[in-house]
């Protein structure tokens, strides 16, 4: 069992995240694509205090325009590296990255060999997954000793068969890929987490895809969800690294929140001061 060194986005009261085989000291997930320069992608990681880094592995997405390695800038002593298949739009194609990513992070004598984040899209225009093919590369590669973190659409039942194929963890999207919308359904994400953790408490519901800001990663962590993956809010933000660092501090605080327990929602107001031995009337 792999456990990432311990990550300025834990607290004392909160459990570390345990996903398959794998066990991260933050709850923070973070990308590596579509940032400026690989130095700045380097600077941020770091401010984002993430200990888990994913990476498409597809050979074109290991270099950027320079010819310079991604690999080169990721600190493999203190990143688990999670390969991806990102790009791919059919289970034949994300089987067979997937097993790419596998070769690179053996070679790397990387602990991230073992997992892949699944993703089989639908289309060019929309990112959104196709249910049918990431279904079935998601059997495949559980059939082949990969643990399977699998990025879905928000629809519940979905959700629930993706569990039972043998994911190891559901990410559903917020909202469409790199779109910043933060979560437009919360009450499909209610029904996703009721639904995996009814037999497993611990299941890892992972919020993937959608998050624009911190306040929608404190969003996720309050509705309950256990972790969350995002790169473009980071990567396209106008300063990346004050952006990352902001991620830090919410997933800190929407995980905090969830634990503390918000109020009930209430139409009428409610004194916070008491009202016994007040001298003065009452409205009539």
């Amino acid at each position: 069992m792999t456990t990432a060194p311990a990550s300025s986005t834990s607290t004392e009261s909160d459990a570390k995240l345990k996903i398959g085989n794998h066990i991260l000291g933050s709850r923070l997930i973070v990308g590596t694509g579509k940032y400026d320069t690989m130095e700045l992608m380097k600077d941020s990681l770091e401010a984002s205090g993430s200990d888990c880094v994913t990476v498409a592995v597809r050979r074109e997405k290991l270099y950027d325009r320079e010819g310079k390695n991604l690999l080169d800038f990721v600190d493999l002593d203190r990143y688990v590296l999670l390969p991806n298949t990102a790009g791919c739009y059919n289970a034949t194609d994300a089987v067979r990255v997937a097993r790419m990513g596998r070769e690179i992070l053996r070679s790397l004598e990387n602990p991230g060999a073992d997992w892949v984040k699944l993703e089989v899209l639908g289309d060019t225009k929309t990112l959104l997954p196709d249910p049918l093919a990431t279904l079935e590369a998601c059997k495949r590669l559980v059939d082949e000793g990969f643990h399977v973190l699998c990025y879905t659409s928000d629809d519940p039942i979905m959700a629930v068969r993706l569990k039972a194929a043998g994911a190891v963890s559901v990410m559903p999207a917020g909202s469409p890929i790199g779109s910043g919308q933060g979560i437009l359904n919360p009450n499909n994400l209610r029904i996703i987490l009721e639904y995996l953790k009814s037999d497993d408490p611990n299941y890892p519901v992972i919020v993937d895809a959608g998050v624009g800001t911190a306040s929608d990663v404190s969003v996720a962590f309050e509705l309950g969800a256990d972790g969350v993956l995002l790169n473009t809010a980071i990567a396209q933000a106008r300063s990346p690294v004050a952006m990352a660092s902001a991620m830090k501090h919410a997933t800190i605080a929407g995980r905090l929140a969830y634990q503390a327990g918000r109020i009930p929602r209430k139409l009428y107001a409610t004194a916070s001061s008491p009202e016994e031995g007040l001298f003065t009337s009452r409205p009539r």
